[in-house]
């Protein structure tokens, strides 16, 4: 490997630990501090559903702009947004704010997080094209996703402590400071290599070519489409999943002040994620193509979805809770990988935010659903709802393993797209 690309990697690395470590801090008190501030299961999930609404709504725009005026400038915007919509979020919570208020920092929040999905992981593929890198893309993502696990263990774990030393407030500021120090570093660090931003172009048009590239290298592409068309019912239920955990456990261990228990959820997702990254380039043994994987991570994390369901005893769903991180962590580069073999570099980021989108969709959907389900019956019903949602994904994860293609051999060579 040059040394090019192996300095491409540490920005990328660099930057997604400071960037994870940020959001982590809230990660794993977040539904509780919904709750603190007086909101219901359904009032707090459906505050989630307006962040993924705004996920939803700007995916396409901040995908222009990364194509527009750059991945670096893409990644700069998202930064300074994630930072003044934490406050915003924060001051909702001093005093006390109406739902709409809510409602409207968390659409901000989605903004912010728009700015990131498909132009940091196109400029990462984009900067290692140009470096030389010829190698696989797995192990790159796999490193990204251990990095992702550190930060995320260090920052669920810390937030948590942080908030039952202090208050539910404390990690929010913090998390703003780092999202100042993360702003600073990519500004100095972060290049456009290997891609040049079309400027002077209408953006209008531009979207309207975005569509039609989202649709050419996506829907319409079999060997992309079931795969993309799993999101909504895998990642919709995820975001559900993992924020009700922190009540959950709570209400399991039976004291619901103890907010660094709460942060356990977030830390096993962490430290799963880690073992996950590590496991993730050896997948290829065992799994002839890249769609068998995601075949049966999608299965087994359905079952065990499931499981959270019908065994309500803390050590189960803490054990089982290990599990499902696995399943996530695992299978996230093999996906990568798979998508962006197939994806041209002119389009990466707006097909990949494209595939956020309709992650994105799904969570709209599914968190006020399941959140009311919580109020009316119980968490323990809301994850047996969860895994019907969930399992309306395996058809289509079905229908990718049978289309075939060279990007899917699990041990191919993933740089650009055939």
């Amino acid at each position: 490997m040059s040394s090019a690309a192996r300095r491409v990697q540490r920005i990328y690395l660099s930057l997604l630990f400071f960037n994870t470590l940020a959001a982590s801090l809230i990660w794993g008190i977040n539904t509780l501090f919904l709750l603190d501030a007086g909101l219901s299961n359904l009032q707090a999930f459906t505050a989630n559903a307006f962040f993924t609404a705004g996920l939803v709504l700007f995916e396409v725009p901040t995908g222009v702009v990364a194509d527009l005026r750059g991945r670096r400038t893409s990644y700069l915007l998202g930064t300074l947004t994630l930072a003044v919509s934490t406050l915003l979020y924060l001051y909702s919570w001093r005093v006390s704010a109406p739902f709409w208020a809510w409602a409207v920092s968390s659409a901000l929040l989605g903004l912010g997080f728009t700015f990131f999905s498909g132009a940091v992981e196109a400029w990462l593929v984009d900067a290692l094209e140009f470096s030389g890198y010829e190698g696989r893309l797995e192990p790159v993502f796999a490193r990204g996703k251990i990095v992702e696990g550190v930060a995320m263990l260090s920052g669920s774990v810390a937030g948590g402590l942080i908030a039952q030393a202090t208050n539910l407030g404390v990690p929010y500021v913090l998390r703003t400071g780092v999202l100042a120090l993360t702003l600073v570093l990519a500004f100095g660090w972060m290049k456009d290599l290997g891609f040049t931003p079309a400027r002077g172009k209408s953006p209008v048009r531009e979207i309207r070519n975005v569509l039609a590239a989202s649709l050419t290298h996506g829907l319409r592409n079999p060997r992309v489409r079931w795969v993309m068309w799993t999101a909504p019912f895998t990642m919709g239920v995820n975001v559900y999943a993992f924020y009700a955990m922190q009540p959950y456990l709570l209400e399991l261990h039976g004291d619901p002040e103890a907010y660094g228990v709460a942060g356990l959820a977030a830390a096993i997702v962490a430290g799963a994620q880690i073992v996950g990254g590590l496991v993730s380039p050896h997948l290829g043994r065992f799994f002839g193509r890249r769609t068998a994987v995601l075949l049966a991570s999608t299965v087994v994390s359905t079952a065990v979805l499931a499981l959270i369901g019908l065994v309500p005893s803390l050590w189960a769903v803490i054990l089982l809770l290990v599990v499902w991180g696995l399943m996530s962590a695992a299978v996230m580069p093999v996906r990568q990988a798979y998508l962006n073999g197939l994806i041209p570099s002119r389009q990466r980021a707006t097909v990949l935010s494209f595939d956020s989108l309709l992650g994105s969709s799904g969570g709209v959907v599914a968190q006020p659903l399941l959140g009311r389900a919580a109020d009316v019956w119980s968490y323990q019903a809301s994850y047996g709802l969860s895994a019907g949602f969930q399992a309306l994904a395996i058809p289509f994860a079905w229908l990718a393993r049978r289309a075939a293609s060279a990007p899917d051999a699990a041990q191919a060579d993933s740089m650009g797209a055939d």
